[in-house]
């Protein structure tokens, strides 16, 4: 049941990037922010594999008790962030591109 209900949790955030877009999108200029959205989707998408496997990784040590429940949330946000600043130089350097 564990497992499940972090593999919806994961669905969710791969499958939620719209309301993570705007902000990252918003320091283009506006005739640029619709690619922005799209390519920042591209690479939401691509993470998106990546993200599910690291939380999948995670339940399992925590089943084995590897890990407690502190150190598995702390860790997903670590992983989150830093999943996230990779994307935003993607996303810029993808722009820069164009």
């Amino acid at each position: 049941m564990k497992r499940l209900a972090v593999i919806v949790m994961l669905a969710a955030l791969v499958a939620e990037p719209v309301a993570a877009v705007d902000p990252p999108c918003n320091v283009f200029p506006p005739a640029k922010q619709v690619r922005c959205m799209e390519v920042w989707k591209e690479l939401y998408d691509e993470d998106g594999p990546v993200i599910a496997q690291f939380g999948l990784d995670q339940l399992k040590r925590r089943e084995q008790g590897e890990i407690t429940a502190q150190q598995h949330l702390a860790e997903n946000m670590t992983f989150i962030k830093q999943s996230t600043e990779r994307r935003l130089v993607r996303l810029n350097e993808r722009m820069a591109k164009e």
